[in-house]
């Protein structure tokens, strides 16, 4: 189970690289990323990237990482910021979520890729 997932880790890992350098290439803009609370509140990152949803929950970092941006509420979070750590993608994302949705890696980063410049979201 464990190599399997590595492997499976491995090769979203290659999609995330290839759609980095596609999108750098085609000029899609990156933005500030920001994060937000299990409650709703959002706290500034030190990161840019690439939202791959319309919730805003996961994104692409322009340093090549996959980010979670869902964090624990943070009491100096607002004024400080928070650091988001990577997180380790998976070809199906949202696969076994308790609220049943799930989409192929591959899709989000297409449908990113092919979305009007800055618009944030598929």
């Amino acid at each position: 189970m464990e190599q399997r997932l590595a492997a499976e880790a491995a090769r979203a890992m290659t999609q995330i690289a290839e759609f980095v350098a596609a999108a750098k290439e085609a000029g899609v803009p990156t933005e500030p990323l920001r994060a937000r609370s299990y409650r709703g509140r959002s706290y500034r990152t030190s990161l840019r990237g690439w939202y791959l949803n319309a919730s805003r929950t996961i994104a692409v970092g322009d340093d090549g990482m996959y980010y979670s941006l869902l964090v624990p509420p943070s009491a100096t979070g607002w004024l400080t910021g928070v650091t988001p750590e990577p997180t380790t993608p998976r070809l199906i994302v949202g696969e076994g979520a308790r609220d049943g949705e799930s989409i192929p890696l591959a899709t989000l980063l297409r449908q990113r890729l092919n979305a009007a410049p800055g618009s944030g979201h598929a």
